[in-house]
């Protein structure tokens, strides 16, 4: 199977025994994709269903997993927290990788393919894990409280197997939507409006799967056995690849584009080679798009030359001997113009980058400490009924999916009256709106901490880990309600805002941009949990293994404090920024429509 495209020149005998082709997409075979018969919503239903199982698995490991470390495991809850958050945060980071070979290698095909198969021996080891008595230590003593650790054998079977699934995962994630949006055709009006509503439908059954990961999966794993969740997760991702598969002849390829990374690269590395040059202030001296004789050049959005990063100008100085046109260049020592501009485009973008970082720390929160602080607490429905512990992050998810329509029928609307917007909030104010959320939500969890914590204090269970503190669980509702709502506003005004500000052709390199936003807040607060427990000590620690005799309420009041400062510092980047159709008109530049979002 071919499996990519040939070239953009379509068979005249194809156009003449009538067939309607679409333009720059081929089927398996690498013939030029006829409409009837490729893409559209068979061959999307086969990537949604098989996202929904993807986001069970993942999920499924994620959000129960710090229970698994430390009652299983016989892990600290600091090394628990930080194992997490280090699993999920290389998945994310991962996607970067995975997007690289997709663009520049494999394709988005054969790169889900891959990535999908590595993906399930990860979670086939992990199930393996749980099956062998011999890869976990021993159970604890009858009422005691020493417990043998994993032996270093243990936990590398345990981390082999989690990170071949973070593997798996970033690859799989760097590709997936991004694939299922090339299955609609853009230049085509009818399709171009299906392919808006696949996101819809992507963002829905991604809920559906979490949905169901932590409610579902979850109690099977607390109630039935980690080997029976976990084995459910590893059939689900078989069943995800197999389903995928059965889809090759439906599918639309594109041709591959190469990799936005190796532009930006290039742009540095040739301005450092002539660092010592002086920029020349006649403009013909730097190389532009138009010198090049080469059709690629049509894919480029033309750009206006700014003042901003002058320093990488000099990677466009050319030698005054070169040909006015020429067919080729090496771009690791001069770039045209445009490269240069485009690069100058994602640098803008990279202080709110840095600013929404914060969010995805307190995010990760919700799958470790408030994980933990449940187990503590009295989970029962009735007298019978008792909630898993990681089933809490239904009320996160369910935040979610009442934010959204809550934001699209009522606050769009009053936003379009009183600040004349006819989006309602812009990307940038639905990011502040989600930063704000995140302060809410762990001041929130602060004080119902200091309540778990006073409870169990006159309950005299402070030397009691195993026994219940007599307060509900439905305490920690607002924190996951805030985080999730926080969410909805977050992650979409970050979505919205890489894919529009980014350079032509650069969306999954900015959508992979965005992505490592989630990857370092999962990495930061490992490295808070590391410092906080270092310096704490085993005297006074904020975070204890033993939660009653620690002050993890001092911990969510710095994680507060930090979000409140990040705020301050993300509100100035914000006034800061002008939007990038904003500045091309104002420099008398036609804004060229923009393909829709292939979001991750």
């Amino acid at each position: 199977m071919a499996l990519c495209g040939k070239s953009n020149n379509y068979s005249s005998v194809d156009m003449e025994v009538g067939k309607e082709l679409v333009l720059g997409a081929w089927d398996y075979k690498g013939r030029p994709a006829e409409r009837s018969k490729t893409g559209g919503w068979k061959a999307a239903a086969m990537i949604l269903g098989g996202e929904a199982c993807e986001r069970l698995t993942t999920l499924g490991i994620a959000v129960n997993l710090v229970t698994y470390l430390t009652g299983v495991m016989h892990l600290g809850n600091a090394a628990s927290a930080n194992t997490v958050t280090n699993f999920m945060g290389t998945s994310f980071m991962l996607c970067l990788l995975g997007g690289f070979i997709a663009d520049t290698f494999l394709g988005r095909y054969l790169t889900i393919a891959i990535f999908a198969t590595v993906q399930a021996s990860g979670v086939a080891v992990l199930t393996i894990s749980t099956i062998i008595s011999s890869l976990r230590p021993p159970p604890c003593a009858a009422n005691s409280d020493a417990c043998i650790p994993a032996t270093d054998t243990q936990l590398g079977v345990l981390y082999l197997a989690l990170y071949l699934t973070a593997l798996g995962t970033g690859g799989v994630k760097s590709s997936v939507s991004g694939f299922g949006s090339d299955q609609f055709d853009e230049t085509n009006k009818e399709e171009k409006a299906q392919m808006l509503k696949f996101f819809n439908w992507f963002f829905f059954f991604i809920s559906l799967g979490s949905l169901a990961a932590v409610t579902v999966l979850v109690y099977i794993q607390d109630n039935m056995g980690r080997q029976w969740g976990y084995g459910i997760c590893a059939s689900a991702i078989m069943l995800a690849l197999v389903v995928f598969l059965i889809g090759t002849r439906r599918y639309r390829f594109k041709k591959l584009v190469g990799s936005p990374l190796t532009q930006i690269a290039s742009v540095f590395v040739a301005a450092w080679r002539k660092r010592h040059m002086e920029i020349p202030s006649d403009s013909s001296l730097l190389f532009k798009i138009d010198d090049l004789l080469d059709s690629g050049k049509n894919i480029k959005q033309k750009l206006p030359h700014s003042k901003q990063f002058r320093f990488l100008d000099k990677a466009a100085i050319k030698d005054p001997q070169m040909p006015a046109i020429v067919t080729n260049v090496n771009k690791w020592y001069l770039a045209t113009l445009t490269d240069v501009e485009e690069v100058k485009l994602v640098l803008r973008m990279l202080p709110i980058w840095a600013t929404t970082i914060i969010f995805w720390t307190i995010y990760a929160q919700m799958s470790t400490f408030s994980v933990s602080q449940a187990t503590t607490m009295d989970r029962h429905i009735g007298k019978t009924f008792e909630i898993p512990a990681a089933s809490l992050t239904v009320f996160f998810v369910g935040s979610i999916l009442i934010t959204v329509p809550i934001y699209d029928r009522v606050v769009v609307p009053i936003a379009k009256r009183l600040l004349h917007n006819p989006q309602g909030l812009s990307p940038l104010q639905r990011i502040g709106v989600g930063l704000v959320f995140s302060i809410i939500s762990m001041v929130s969890a602060a004080l119902v901490e200091i309540r778990r914590l006073k409870v169990a204090q006159n309950a005299g269970l402070v030397n009691k880990p195993h026994e219940v503190v007599p307060i509900s669980v439905f305490w920690l509702i607002p924190q996951f309600f805030f985080v999730g709502g926080g969410e909805a506003f977050t992650y979409i005004g970050q979505l919205d805002f890489f894919l529009r500000e980014c350079p032509k052709g650069m969306k999954t390199m900015s959508t992979g941009l965005f992505l490592t936003t989630l990857s370092l807040g999962f990495f930061i607060s490992s490295v808070l949990v590391s410092v906080v427990h270092k310096i704490t000590g085993d005297t006074h620690p904020w975070i204890a293994d033993n939660l009653n005799q620690g002050r993890l309420d001092y911990f969510y009041w710095l994680l507060a404090g930090l979000s409140s400062l990040n705020l301050l510092v993300y509100l100035v980047f914000a006034k800061w920024y002008v939007y990038k159709e904003t500045w091309l008109a104002e420099q008398g530049y036609v804004v060229e429509e923009e393909n829709g979002p292939t979001c991750h």
